[in-house]
């Protein structure tokens, strides 16, 4: 017999909406991409993340698929056990009770989630740490977040702040991150830091910035300061993922956002210089994130299957 049931799937992001509708075996079945355009203000965000949800589980319908439920992942503070949307510099949420608006405008179970737990969540149990238990996911791009998850569940912590590994302090003399405080992971091995600490030694005042994409490139041809900031970079991000292997014991690390499309440059040094970090420590494995850009869009997908006690479609996809 058909399972004609989809969950609705929303992820979005300051500048876009990657959504979804997402059966039962975690495949997807239709992808539609939206602008979020945040300068509108939230107000005019929450209209609109109503509306592509409303407009997705009408397709579904006229498709002769049954919507049985929406997943929204939001960046920033997210208080999931209540639904709302508590903070968010990206979109401009303050206190939005997503979970409650969606329900009465859909009439659908509704799950919210935060933007890198949900990334976490796919990535454990349909990408690159299926199988293995325990996880962490590190999204590492303009910031660094990661998602602790254990048998396929995320840790939200007791205030929803859970997994802000770009806040451990790895360089007390180091630069002052956005948070206020010198010397974070991320002031020091965000995408951005690597580029803006380029900039710095270089000298380099342009438009267009040098991305931490190129720094690892020219590192790789053997230009020294970017040798030097790669390095730099990479040390800190082992100081990091050594403390969070400390706290957590995960059997696998899995690196998503933009510096894990640096692929080898990254992964093949970091792994080195998480194994000299390593003492009585196990050492985790290593691992490049398998979902890409879909996967806050299937953790979305995840928690709204999961909102209804539909919990085995990860071991079907």
């Amino acid at each position: 017999m058909t399972d004609d049931r989809v969950v609705v799937a929303l992820d979005v992001g300051g500048t876009g909406m990657k959504c979804a509708l997402v059966g039962p075996d975690g495949v997807v079945v239709r992808t539609e991409r939206h602008p979020t355009d945040a300068a509108r203000g939230p107000a005019a965000v929450v209209d609109t993340i109503l509306d592509v949800a409303a407009g997705l589980a009408d397709k579904a319908r006229a498709d002769g698929l049954s919507p049985i439920a929406v997943g929204i992942a939001v960046p920033g503070v997210v208080d999931e056990a209540r639904g709302v949307a508590v903070w968010s510099a990206n979109v401009g949420f303050r206190d939005v009770p997503l979970r409650d608006l969606t329900v009465a405008r859909l009439g659908l179970p509704t799950a919210l989630g935060h933007d890198v737990r949900v990334g976490g969540l796919a990535e454990a149990r349909l990408g690159a740490g299926r199988g293995t238990g325990h996880v962490l996911f590190v999204a590492i791009g303009t910031g660094i977040a990661a998602a602790h998850v254990v048998d396929g569940m995320a840790a939200v912590g007791a205030h929803g702040a859970a997994g802000e590994i770009g806040h451990i302090l790895v360089r007390p003399d180091g630069p002052r991150c956005g948070c206020g405080r010198p010397g974070c992971l991320e002031a020091v091995a965000s995408a951005s830091a690597i580029g803006r600490r380029y900039a710095e030694l270089t000298g380099e005042t342009t438009d267009a910035p040098v991305t931490a994409a190129e720094v690892a490139e020219r590192a790789a041809t053997g230009e020294q300061l970017a040798g030097q900031v790669w390095r730099e970079a990479i040390a800190a991000l082992a100081d990091g993922l050594a403390s969070g292997q400390a706290l957590f014991d995960v059997a696998t690390i899995v690196l998503g956002g933009g510096l894990a499309q640096a692929g080898d440059r990254l992964l093949t040094p970091l792994r080195a210089a998480l194994h000299e970090r390593m003492t009585f420590h196990r050492e985790p494995q290593l691992v490049a994130a398998a979902l890409g850009d879909e996967a806050g869009c299937l953790g979305a997908a995840l928690l709204a299957l999961d909102a209804v006690g539909v919990r085995d479609h990860q071991e079907k996809r």
